[in-house]
């Protein structure tokens, strides 16, 4: 194999690559060999070998030379990249055979951009964020899973009170107008939940089954809808059915529904506690890095291209998409709903997302070339444990455990992102 290489603009490398008569050769036999294993050939059943006198007379010299050639290419370009060293970014393009005996072709292949980073990068020093959970915050989050996993029993007697659910039928009334979108029908509202106007669920309080209500409602001056602001109505509310809270008790049993953990309410408040630390402790990295790579960027230069971006776009979009379907929501709605087309939300919502990561992921594997942090095996044993600590199913764990080592790609990666992140701490102010 014969290879001419040379770098064009906007990260492109060119390849003019010739191969010999005897490995093209070797492509024939695998266009042959594909052809015999799809091919309809009267009197041969299918997957059957077939001479190649009749397979050239069934499909034609043509037909077999032009697979030939695009199974030679497809080795080719594989064979060339790893001779010279090049990673692409891109699927690579054929821009032309310059002949076919012998087969000489003309690629274009997009590499990673050049980046220089000015040595001021080593002057910058930056605060890291203060993370702490008070005792309110844990509280919250109990009463929030309070909140998910209370049941309702009905009442069928006694007075509703409040974090009661009460349905009710609703009418609302300036004078004797009925307004627009009041009326509801065995609407399920809980007394306390202020969903609906200041003062309404406040009425309800102390009613009973079957009561028929007329609360005086007066709608806020700043109300969001601003067709109701500053006006006086009244409701009339049925109430239909009332509903205790019944609240669940955080037992042992319970606890281990929640976290796969039996833990009494002392030691789940401490789990809490860590599981908001460690929400708090990322959001804040992320600002961290938001930050340093605003810096970086002042002293960088980087120009992104068309097919590194074109993927990292489609990457995040995608990213996007599966977010939506875990929500079950269709991407398809949701364009709809903006009134946006695809290429559109691609352009104005996932581009300078791209854009962003792209320059963060470029910039921070030069600087890891540039710092040569290691990691060491304490180090990486640490993060497993950490990593393994947060999982309590024995079957997840042994899964793991076989993942997470020496020579594995799971315990490489591992092994990349520690470095990445003792790179980015090497920025910030440990006091």
């Amino acid at each position: 194999m014969k290879i001419e290489k040379k770098i064009l603009p906007k990260s492109i490398v060119e390849l003019v690559v010739e191969e010999s008569v005897e490995e093209v050769a070797k492509s024939r036999k695998k266009a042959l060999s594909y052809i015999e294993k799809n091919a309809d050939v009267k009197g041969f059943r299918k997957g059957t070998k077939i001479p190649e006198n009749i397979l050239v007379r069934q499909y034609g010299e043509e037909h077999i030379t032009k697979l030939t050639i695009e199974f030679a290419i497809d080795d080719i370009y594989r064979t060339a990249l790893k001779k010279e060293n090049l990673i692409p970014v891109a699927e690579g393009q054929i821009k032309e055979i310059v002949s076919e005996s012998p087969l000489k072709i003309r690629i274009h292949i997009e590499v990673l951009p050049e980046i220089e980073i000015d040595k001021k990068y080593k002057n910058i020093k930056l605060k890291k964020q203060k993370v702490s959970v008070s005792a309110d915050e844990v509280k919250q989050a109990l009463e929030e899973i309070e909140t998910k996993f209370t049941k309702f029993e009905e009442a069928t007697d006694g007075k509703a009170a409040l974090w009661d659910r009460v349905t009710v039928d609703t009418d609302g009334f300036e004078g004797e107008k009925i307004l627009e979108n009041t009326s509801m029908r065995d609407y399920p509202l809980v007394l306390g939940s202020n969903v609906l106007v200041p003062g309404f669920e406040e009425w309800i309080v102390w009613a009973q089954n079957w009561d028929d209500l007329e609360l005086p409602v007066n709608f806020p001056k700043d109300y969001h809808n601003a067709d109701f602001a500053n006006k006086k109505t009244t409701f009339k509310v049925k109430v239909k059915k009332i509903e205790k809270a019944v609240k669940p008790e955080f037992t042992p049993e319970f606890i281990e529904q929640l976290r796969g953990k039996k833990l009494d309410l002392a030691w789940f408040k401490t789990l809490i506690k860590e599981e908001i630390t460690d929400t708090k402790a990322s959001n804040a990295r992320l600002e961290e890095e938001n930050k340093l790579i605003d810096e970086l960027l002042k002293i960088t230069k980087l120009e992104l291209w068309d097919g590194i971006l074109k993927n990292q776009i489609e990457k995040v979009y995608n990213e996007i998409k599966e977010n939506m379907t875990n929500q079950q929501v269709q991407m398809k709605h949701y364009l709809e709903s903006l009134k946006m087309s695809e290429e559109d939300y691609k352009e104005k919502n996932v581009k300078p997302t791209a854009i962003k990561r792209l320059q963060w992921e470029l910039i921070l594997h030069k600087l890891a070339e540039l710092e040569k942090f290691e990691v060491t095996e304490a180090e990486l044993k640490k993060e497993i444990e950490w990593i393994l600590a947060k999982f309590g199913s024995e079957d997840v764990l042994t899964k793991l455990k076989e993942l997470y080592v020496p020579g594995n790609k799971y315990y490489e990666e591992l092994k990349t992102r520690i470095s990445y992140r003792k790179l980015i701490d090497s920025f910030f102010e440990t006091k």
